[in-house]
């Protein structure tokens, strides 16, 4: 039976606020995150993150003297701040260019541990099957965190579908485009909210893990799909800075980037998640 928790967005605004007082804060959860002799708790996705870590919660850790235990977060901003302010030892859910953006923007303390998988970012449509179909003034829902936007930016242009100012890069929104000759419209939702997005719109782009959890195999039903081949996006094992060397931390990237993971990651989704193991940067 799985011991996961599930956390939603709507405590966004509580964990938002829990940030900003982690200094006068208890040491209860804190202290039992940074315990050496007790559990392992890393925030993750459900889909694939989540998935990964019970697989080697449930096959490889207890023979590796490894107590691991898994909480789920629904968004993209909670597992940061948990880890910041101890109340789990580690996450599993991001890349490095929002890792960069969001330690700027919050002055949080994150640092990358072990590359472990990539979910390719992907342009998904319940009303055209092709990007021809996609017709002059085709609404498009792009996500509206900052790294994330520019990808979804990056993978139309790509495409042909639009242009970029030259070096926006990891950085680019839409004021950024330079050519845009179907008139698309772009509609910037949260990252969470893309996959049910996709009847309101001609089209969207969503992040692998999203649409995973929506039923949808970007392998297949894509329109248009990231390439693997020198993709810095990515996602790893990551703690705050200072406990890169817990044991146990090391322990569970062993296991992250183990033969064991890589055939479960292949066998289970098949294609929309992809291993990436490697010493993260």
């Amino acid at each position: 039976m799985r011991t996961t928790l599930t956390f939603t967005a709507a405590a966004l605004a509580t964990g938002a606020l829990a940030l900003g007082l982690t200094a006068c804060g208890s040491s209860g959860s804190g202290s039992h995150a940074s315990d050496a002799s007790g559990p392992l708790v890393v925030a993750a996705s459900p889909t694939p993150h989540a998935q990964i870590l019970d697989f080697v919660r449930d096959h490889l850790a207890k023979k590796a003297g490894l107590d691991l235990q898994v909480k789920e977060f629904s968004d993209y901003v909670l597992p940061d701040t948990a880890t910041e302010q101890g109340e789990v030892g580690a996450n599993f859910f991001q890349h490095k260019p929002y890792l960069d953006d969001f330690n700027k923007k919050n002055g949080t303390h994150i640092v990358p541990v072990v590359d472990v998988e990539l979910e390719p970012l992907g342009l998904y449509s319940h009303k055209v099957h092709s990007l021809a179909g996609l017709s002059d003034g085709a609404s498009v829902a792009v996500p509206n965190d900052t790294t994330n936007e520019a990808r979804a930016l990056t993978l139309l242009a790509d495409n042909g579908l639009i242009t970029l100012k030259a070096g926006t890069g990891q950085t680019a929104t839409p004021a950024d485009i330079t050519a845009n000759p179907r008139h698309l419209t772009f509609k910037e939702l949260e990252a969470a909210e893309l996959p049910r997005s996709l009847d309101d719109v001609d089209a969207g782009v969503v992040n692998g893990n999203y649409a995973i959890q929506a039923g949808l195999n970007p392998a297949k039903d894509a329109l248009v799909l990231e390439k693997a081949a020198g993709n810095p996006y990515a996602n790893f094992l990551a703690v705050k800075k200072g406990n890169e060397n817990d044991p146990r931390v090391r322990k569970l990237a062993e296991l992250l980037n183990s033969p064991e993971v890589r055939t479960y990651i292949e066998d289970t989704f098949k294609g929309a998640v992809i291993p990436a193991f490697g010493k993260a940067a």
